[in-house]
């Protein structure tokens, strides 16, 4: 039995890969957790003796045996189609002819705005304003915790969101009624960095930066965490941004605070904001933009969930 991929080499090497081409961390550690179960699945043989059967195999045990989600079973997919395409160098048509689970369509889940006003009035401090923030500007969770004092224009009234899903920047809305805490958060998080002078860790690509560079105050965090963490790429203690599950654990508290019944995530706030905004008259296309979806089908979900006075269908029991 071939046991070579169960050596660190080809984990590493395709660590590096993905660095290489600016992957998040995230990714980083899904991909290769992927490529570890599928060498593992597969006897630990190496994956360039394995083929269609194997893969196929692979993600079949995943679905009936591990009971996956499509997503899940997606995930794993796109990691081993990165493997033999990007680390082994192998064209393999048949991988790209694998059948992907498809996701089920489901409609999101929308708050009214009234449950989102009794969920706003039950949280507090820099967590409450990371909340507020979700609803009023329709940021993804991590691209609010990750802001920098520099995305903030108050001027404009805009933010700027960098490194968005699939490394886009884009803009979107600055809240007037946020201004004011905006102000003060950066005020507090300018003086924990002058506290523990820590340079904050850079969006990928300006790894490169000068120290110099780091240690200026508009390249902080808007939301810097309570403590500082260990870089797992570059083995530096720095102040990293503030921990999403904090926020997450504040929106379902908050959730349960205000009696919303319907399951609330972070990301319930960002389509509420969407399907709000759709609701006031503000055209598809805007929306899409500030979402940062590439392809309007995907905002087009919410006409589905805009309140026009029920469905405009009238129930023949009434």
């Amino acid at each position: 039995m071939d046991d070579r991929a169960s050596r660190p080499g080809l984990l590493e090497v395709m660590r590096q890969s993905l660095r290489t081409r600016h992957y998040s961390i995230r990714t980083e550690e899904i991909y290769l957790r992927w490529v570890w179960r599928f060498v593992v699945f597969s006897g630990r043989r190496h994956p360039r003796e394995l083929g269609a059967a194997e893969v196929s195999a692979f993600l079949t045990h995943l679905a009936v045996t591990g009971e996956v989600s499509a997503s899940t079973q997606n995930q794993a997919l796109s990691a081993l189609l990165y493997l033999y395409r990007e680390v082994l160098g192998v064209d393999l048509p048949w991988l790209q002819d694998v059948v992907r689970a498809k996701r089920p369509r489901k409609l999101p889940v929308v708050l009214s705005r009234d449950e989102v006003q009794a969920l706003l009035l039950r949280v507090e401090g820099d967590t409450g304003l990371v909340i507020r923030l979700l609803y009023g500007t329709g940021m993804r969770l991590l691209e609010a915790c990750r802001l920098r004092i520099q995305d903030i224009d108050m001027a404009r009234r805009i933010i700027v969101v960098r490194a968005g899903k699939g490394a886009k920047d884009r803009t979107t809305v600055l809240p007037g009624s946020l201004l004011l805490e905006l102000e003060r958060q950066k005020e507090r998080a300018l003086e924990q960095y002058r506290q523990d002078q820590g340079a904050g860790v850079l969006p990928h690509g300006l790894g490169r930066t000068s120290l110099a560079q780091r240690r200026e105050e508009g390249w902080q965090f808007l939301f810097p965490s309570w403590r500082t963490s260990l870089d797992p790429r570059s083995g530096q203690v720095w102040r990293l941004p503030v921990d999403e599950q904090r926020i997450q654990r504040g929106v379902r508290q908050a959730a349960a605070r205000a009696g919303v019944l319907k399951p609330v995530t972070p990301h319930t706030l960002r389509h509420s904001f969407a399907t709000h905004l759709l609701e006031s008259g503000y055209d598809i296309r805007t929306v899409q933009e500030l979402l940062g979806h590439s392809d309007v089908s995907t905002t087009q979900i919410y006409t589905h969930v805009v309140h026009r006075d029920g469905l405009s269908v009238r129930s023949p029991i009434d």
